[in-house]
Parts: structure tokens; C-alpha cells; sequence
């Protein structure tokens, strides 16, 4: 039985607002009234274009501010508030560590499990990550890519029961990033609740078992992958021979509730169901003897519906609204 279906989400945010600046129109809300929750051992992605509220968000949900309005807890406290209750349990990676040059990895590894309550050894930590081998190496000789799988090691210190990941994969090559997602796959199957933001579409959907899209500081949609792109239609595109003649000549047949576009005799088809008016299109194609360059149907993907919420004009607040 799945008991986290049943017990009180992990994290759980409600009516959530950030506002920088002074009150009314010559401030700025970042996180205008989000709602969100986590389920133990879940891991969620919260995706969303550059200012979308999503760093907001996270340092809000992590504790690292107070927010302007709303309610948080995360283990049932609330993080920022109740820190001393809460930050023991959690590990966090944010987008830049800030690590002292000067002292090699083993030495901020220490430094850092100096912090944490009941730490696991440092190359234990290391090791987690692919850095045992570089423990004598100063910070500063660190690629991008080794900085980045330092700031992880020192998030997974703590054994944490929630783990926030902020930006993971930036600055990883694809076999760091492979490894980092397989590490956190791992995590998850041991029970660690991961809360990750990603610009990576991949990365959401290879490991998200639920996922968001923010903009303009609001939840636009959520849900697991296969929920967020039902809405979105499916495409074929192919083209017509010469022999055809111009699109507005070619007679082709009934797609119901398809959206039929061209460029030449280059013909798009988007359609709510993929395999049927393929089908048809094969079909018709077989009985006139029209041969289609080019064939390519594919399914909506993420990066389709992602594209879609990020074109979405941005919704005013209303006058007076509270900040």
C-alpha cells in the first residue's frame, strides 16, 4: 500500500506571494498566490521561463525568506519560522555555492559537515558524487561541472529526508549529468523527497514523477508529463510531390478535429489524435498514389506545452490587490 497518497504531504505551500519593493504598482510580485504540494518520496519539477518566480519560490519553500503572504510547511513546520526544526532534515543546492577558493574539496567538505547534524563522512559524500578522486584539489582548479557535483555533495551531508536541487545539470557534460540523474534516482528510491528546478526539459521528464509550469509567478499547470501534454496536439508533417500541384488544389481527405497548415508543399497536420488521422493520411495517400517526402508524426511533447505556457500573455494584478 502507498501510504504517501495518505499521510500529509511533505511540502505544502498555500496562497504563497513574494512582493520586492514598496506596496502598490512601483513594486513587484515574483510569487503571486502559488499553491503546491509534495508527497514524500515524490520527486517534483517546477519549471518556468527566466522570471517566472521559480528561485522566488524555492528560497521561500527552503526558508531562506519570509514570505509576503501565504503558508509553508515542509515536515510539517513551517521552514523559515521553525528553521531549527526544519533544516537539520533537508539538503539544499542552490544555483552557486560560494565556496572559499583557497581550500581544497575535502576541507570544505569538512568545513560544511562541521554545520550538519549527524553528517556522513565527507568521502562518503564525495564518493556519492564522483569527486573522491579530486578530495586534494582547491576549489578554485574546479571546473564548472566539479563545482557543481560539490554543491551536491554538500547538500547530501545531512542524509537529507527532502532535497531541494536548484539548476542542477548546469555546467555538467553528459556523462556527469547521467550520473547525477542516476544519484538521484537512487535517493528517491530510498525515500528522499526531491523538489528540483530545471531548465532542462529532459531532466524533468526523465526524472519528475509530478511537475509544474510556472509564469508570471503563478502555477499555469501541473501534473505528471503524460497530464501536462494531454492537451496539446500531436503533429505530422510531410510534402506533397510536384506532380500535385499547389496545396489549394489537392483535395485532401477528412481529418475531424485536425488543423491543416502548409508552407509550400510542405504540409503540417496537428491533430488531438495522432494514430487515427495517420492513418487516414496513409490511406488516402495509398489509394491516389501520392507518395509523402518526408514523414514525421510525432506526439506532443513537454517542450511543446512549456513553449505554449511561456507565450502566454502575463495576467495584471487587479487594482488595490494585497501584497
Amino acid at each position: 500500500m502507498d501510504n504517501s497518497r495518505t499521510e500529509p504531504p511533505v511540502i505544502e505551500v498555500t496562497g504563497l506571494r513574494r512582493h520586492y519593493g514598496p506596496a502598490g504598482p512601483a513594486g513587484f510580485d515574483a510569487v503571486r498566490g502559488l499553491d503546491l504540494t509534495v508527497r514524500r518520496g515524490e520527486l517534483f519539477a517546477l519549471l518556468g521561463t527566466n522570471g517566472a518566480g521559480k528561485t522566488s519560490t524555492m528560497e521561500l519553500i527552503e526558508g531562506l525568506a519570509a514570505p509576503t503572504e501565504g503558508r509553508i510547511r515542509v515536515l510539517g513546520h513551517d521552514p523559515y519560522r521553525e528553521r531549527a526544526a526544519v533544516r537539520p532534515r533537508i539538503g539544499i543546492m542552490l544555483q552557486e555555492g560560494g565556496f572559499p577558493s583557497e581550500l581544497t574539496v575535502a576541507e570544505t567538505g569538512r568545513a560544511w559537515a562541521g554545520m550538519t547534524t549527524d553528517a556522513r563522512p565527507v568521502d562518503e559524500a564525495l564518493d556519492l558524487v564522483g569527486l573522491l578522486h579530486r578530495r586534494t584539489v582547491r576549489v578554485k582548479q574546479l571546473s564548472g561541472g566539479e563545482r557543481r557535483r560539490l554543491d551536491l555533495a554538500l547538500a547530501l551531508l545531512g542524509r537529507p529526508e527532502v532535497l531541494f536541487l536548484d539548476e542542477p545539470s548546469t555546467g555538467l557534460d553528459p556523462e556527469a549529468r547521467a550520473a547525477t540523474w542516476r544519484l538521484v534516482r537512487e535517493l528517491r528510491a530510498e525515500g528522499t523527497t526531491v523538489l528540483l528546478t530545471t531548465h532542462y526539459l529532459e531532466e524533468a521528464e526523465e526524472l519528475a514523477d509530478r511537475l509544474a509550469i510556472m509564469h508570471a509567478g503563478r502555477i499555469v499547470t501541473e501534473g505528471t508529463v503524460a497530464e501536462v501534454i494531454a492537451g496539446r496536439p500531436s503533429r505530422i508533417a510531410f510534402e506533397l510531390p510536384e506532380r500535385s500541384g499547389p496545396f489549394e488544389t489537392v483535395e485532401l481527405p477528412a481529418l475531424p478535429g485536425a488543423e491543416v497548415t502548409a508552407e509550400g508543399r510542405r504540409i503540417t497536420v496537428r491533430t488531438p489524435t495522432l494514430q487515427s488521422t495517420l492513418t487516414e493520411l496513409l490511406g488516402w495517400a495509398a489509394r491516389h498514389e501520392v507518395p509523402l517526402g518526408a514523414l514525421d508524426a510525432r506526439s506532443a511533447s513537454l517542450e511543446e506545452a512549456f513553449l505554449a505556457v511561456a507565450a502566454t500573455p502575463s495576467t495584471p494584478e487587479p487594482t488595490g490587490a494585497v501584497r
